[in-house]
């Protein structure tokens, strides 16, 4: 289920979404902002890397450590973190995970 432009008043059904997503994917894109559902199985780890932008990471389900610039942070499922933009990240789930992470993107985009 991916949404590739999304206007206002969309609605997405995350619980929905939680059953039967089996893959990363974008649930909304917008000028400002980029929404996207992350499924982690157990074990996997997206590498350390940066984006330009600020953004958070709500974990729905699971528990996910978080490496921030060397630093340990453990996000589990109820819970909202921000990072902010050229923050170098990465993630690690301890086991099966769900993660919404919102971009928020900068007002001179054009796409």
């Amino acid at each position: 289920m991916a949404i590739t432009h999304a206007s206002s008043g969309q609605v997405v059904n995350l619980g929905a979404l939680d059953m039967h997503a089996e893959e990363t994917c974008a649930l909304l894109k917008a000028r400002d902002v980029e929404i996207m559902w992350l499924v982690l199985p157990a074990g996997r780890r997206v590498p350390s890397h940066a984006v330009s932008t600020s953004m958070t990471l709500q974990c729905l389900r699971g528990r996910v450590e978080v490496h921030l610039d060397g630093n340990l942070k453990l996000l589990e499922a109820g819970q909202i973190m921000y990072l902010a933009g050229r923050l170098l990240h990465g993630l690690h789930a301890l086991e099966e995970s769900r993660v919404l992470m919102t971009l928020v993107l900068p007002a001179s985009r054009t796409d």
